[in-house]
């Protein structure tokens, strides 16, 4: 199966592999195919860039008390538990000469008992602990999930995706479109610097016509480009140039060479 042909599939196992539970052979499948094609390659990046701002924006936080007194209380009545499980093998070992009679039988007994009734009462103690505890985990997982979600709904929705690449195929620039904001995100993702003196400029390559930029790219590693739906649809191709300080006005084209070059493509919302 080409799994280019199904976008929805391909964004599940990109959203899988960029957060860490595809694994085994699923992965190294996947792995493979994204050497071999660009959209594949462009789905992982996209859900790293997801994965990674999601993470970014949460705060630290401290476990609540209670998961700790939770912890305490199941190492305490495992520890009961043991003591009861070895009070039950001495009582059944063969009594020591002068210890045989009623009076060492009993106190095996007695042991034994005091043994199981003090891992009963940890169990129990354990148990209502740990339904108060699970009370409140759940109403702060709630809490979490609701805020991750509005965090999710703010995400950009992207609906164009480039992996723009040098002459030896190694990836350089990420392009994507956000038609919710009339935004192209660029993020570098190579080593390459451009010197003081020039501008990176990104240029539209329609199937007509010559190229048309859509914009002069600042020295950070990620920024933002005003850009429309009418910008981007049908362009099959994006290309990056190298230019004097400042870019070159886009009725004539690049002057200097083109650096980076990636097929444009277009993915499901």
């Amino acid at each position: 199966m080409n799994i280019t042909q199904h976008p929805e599939l391909l964004d599940r196992l990109a959203a899988s592999y960029a957060l860490g539970t595809l694994r085994g052979g699923a992965r190294r499948r996947f792995e493979t195919l994204a050497r071999e094609h660009a959209a594949v390659r462009a789905a992982a990046l996209v859900w790293q860039t997801h994965w990674s701002g999601l993470a970014e924006l949460q705060e630290l936080a401290q476990p609540d008390a209670a998961v700790w007194k939770r912890i305490d209380n199941l190492v305490q009545a495992d520890r009961q538990a043991q003591a009861m499980q070895a009070a039950r093998l001495a009582s059944q070992e063969p009594a020591l000469p002068g210890a045989v009679g009623p009076g060492g039988w009993l106190r095996s007994l007695l042991l034994w008992r005091g043994a199981a009734a003090a891992g009963a009462l940890a169990t129990l103690v354990a148990v209502v602990v740990g339904v108060q505890v699970n009370g409140g985990l759940r109403a702060s997982t709630g809490a979490q999930i609701a805020e991750l979600r509005q965090q999710l709904q703010a995400t950009p929705h992207i609906q164009y995706v480039a992996v723009l690449a040098d002459d030896k195929a190694a990836a350089s620039m990420l392009v994507t479109f956000d038609p919710k904001n009339n935004q192209l995100v660029l993020q570098r993702v190579g080593g390459f610097q451009e010197g003081a003196d020039k501008s990176l400029q990104l240029w539209a390559l329609p199937p007509a016509g010559g190229p048309r930029s859509l914009g002069v790219l600042g020295q950070e590693k990620l920024l933002n480009l005003t850009a429309g739906e009418a910008d981007v649809r049908q362009v099959p191709a994006l290309a990056i140039s190298l230019e004097p300080r400042g870019g070159v006005p886009s009725a004539g084209g690049p002057t200097g060479p083109v650096l980076f070059k990636g097929e444009l493509i277009q993915r499901m919302l």
